[in-house]
């Protein structure tokens, strides 16, 4: 009998909990009869009554239940990669505890996978979400598949279905700082997409802050794209140009009268240009750096400090 396994990573989904544990319950009458499942949640370090909400679902379904308390919040991608090392499903699924990805439309990729299709793809088309919301989401997704993931599908997913061989892949990599659903995308099986309207956040406040957007943008470009290094060298060359020519033109200015050279202030500006410029290439290159350090020192991507299996 097949087994099919959701890593549902938590961080202060203490409202969320109950009515997420429903909605999979019921939907497992959506899939085949001949199916086993089995729900991994993740307790990324959540100090309000999340775990104790876990329990209760374990409680509820001993035997289809795992929930893994991480030692404190390493973030939501290195939770999806410890439920990752728990899994033991056929198949696996990612997602979300507080439901904006709809639950319902996993069967309709299991039935990709049992077709032999190993990565599915639930990607967003749309979002109950503010404009602004809208904005942010569409350029970083915009710019991933631009200079970074260039097979991925426009508007971005969070909802996939795996199979076993790509956790494997995954767990086997423990690549640091990354987006562990993009990276299931870098390792280029053939997928499906499936197309859905992404709810809006009906129970509780999200934790997603603009700090962990912003790291998220940044690791996603460190982790896929060369793109930031290569506009460095490309920037570095035109400002060579221009300078070789501008140089050209003092000398001709100073030998001919033409111009006459004078004043600091059009030094000064071309001084604070160039050290603006230098500054934000080291501080590139020190991304690039900080994180092969971090990968050099091999710590774990995430403590478990108890399981309940």
């Amino acid at each position: 009998m097949p087994k099919i396994s959701f890593i549902i990573p938590c961080y202060y989904n203490e409202k969320n909990i109950l009515i997420t544990k429903e909605e999979l319950i019921n939907n497992e009458n959506l899939f085949p009869k001949n199916l086993s499942f089995e729900y991994i949640l993740v307790d990324d370090g959540s100090k309000d009554k999340t775990l104790e909400e876990l329990l209760k679902f374990k409680n509820e379904f001993p035997d289809k239940v795992k929930v893994i308390k991480l030692s404190g919040n390493f973030g939501s991608y290195n939770a999806i990669l410890a439920g990752m090392n728990f899994a033991s499903g056929d198949c696996n699924v990612i997602l979300a505890a507080d439901l904006q990805d709809p639950p319902d439309l996993i069967p309709k990729m299991y039935e990709y996978w049992t077709k032999g299709i190993k990565f599915v793809i639930a990607n967003r088309q749309n979002r109950e979400e503010s404009f602004i919301h809208k904005l942010f989401s569409n350029t970083y997704h915009y710019l991933i598949r631009k200079f970074a993931l260039k097979d991925v599908p426009t508007g971005g997913f969070d909802l996939v279905l795996f199979d076993k061989q790509l956790r494997e892949d995954i767990v086997k990599i423990n690549e640091k700082n990354t987006n562990q659903i993009y990276l299931l995308s870098w390792l280029k099986y053939d997928y499906v997409s499936v197309a859905y309207t992404r709810r809006k956040r009906e129970i509780g406040k999200s934790k997603w802050t603009i700090s962990k957007k912003i790291k998220l943008f940044v690791d996603s470009f460190v982790s896929f794209s060369f793109f930031p290094i290569r506009l460095i060298s490309v920037a570095g060359l035109i400002l060579g140009i221009i300078s070789f020519f501008y140089g050209l033109f003092v000398i001709y200015a100073k030998i001919s009268g033409l111009v006459p050279l004078q004043g600091w202030t059009a030094i000064m500006v071309v001084l604070l240009f160039v050290s603006s410029f230098q500054m934000i290439a080291l501080g590139i290159i020190g991304e690039y750096v900080w994180r092969a350090m971090d990968a050099a020192r091999n710590r774990p991507n995430f403590v478990v400090e108890q399981t309940y299996l």
